[in-house]
């Protein structure tokens, strides 16, 4: 009997980055035709009056703001179509190797792919941190204390999920479990 868990890596396709990057766009696009509005004496937007701006300070500054606004969109799609941060690990007993893929930018270096011998694993270590920005996540221990990250980055998991996880993978590969660390 094969003994093979894979747990595939959800990347940048979250609906948060598609609601990021589409209410970035459309602000974007706002502030930058309210700008160009201002300099061309031309309503471009039909429910605003922009033509009465003055193109110096108000519409330069408009027109900046919506620049911005608009590359920080376009960064947020590209990385939406290339999927960056997408992958799976990979935990084979059969062949007694732990398999770390992810999806990159484009690049020479757009695929990382980690491996590691599950004899060189200490132990599952769970870290968590409490907060505005909260962090959990589950890490393989090395037996040279290295600590490698393979839970996904996304929506902070209820700490009882992330125990569940960690327990579930600790009993596969058949380490023990290291106590929640605050970070």
């Amino acid at each position: 009997m094969s003994k093979i868990r894979t747990d595939k890596i959800l990347g940048s396709r979250r609906i948060t980055n598609y609601w990021w990057a589409t209410a970035i766009l459309l602000g974007g696009l706002g502030f930058f035709l309210t700008g160009l509005s201002s300099y061309l004496k031309v309503d471009l937007l039909p429910f605003a009056k922009s033509t009465d701006l003055l193109f110096l300070p108000q519409g330069i500054i408009m027109t900046f703001y919506g620049t911005i606004g608009l590359l920080i969109s376009i960064f947020l799609w590209l990385t939406i179509m290339w999927n960056v941060g997408s992958g799976y690990n990979e935990f084979n007993q059969d062949l007694g190797i732990i398999t770390i893929f992810r999806i990159g930018f484009p690049g020479k270096n757009r695929i990382v792919q980690l491996e590691y011998e599950i004899k060189d694993i200490q132990a599952i270590k769970v870290k968590t941190r409490e907060g505005l920005t909260p962090k959990r996540e589950i890490c393989l221990k090395t037996k040279d204390k290295r600590e490698i990250p393979v839970t996904y980055v996304g929506q902070p998991m209820l700490i009882s999920e992330i125990e569940e996880q960690a327990a579930s993978l600790a009993k596969f590969l058949n380490v023990i479990l290291e106590g929640i660390n605050k970070i």
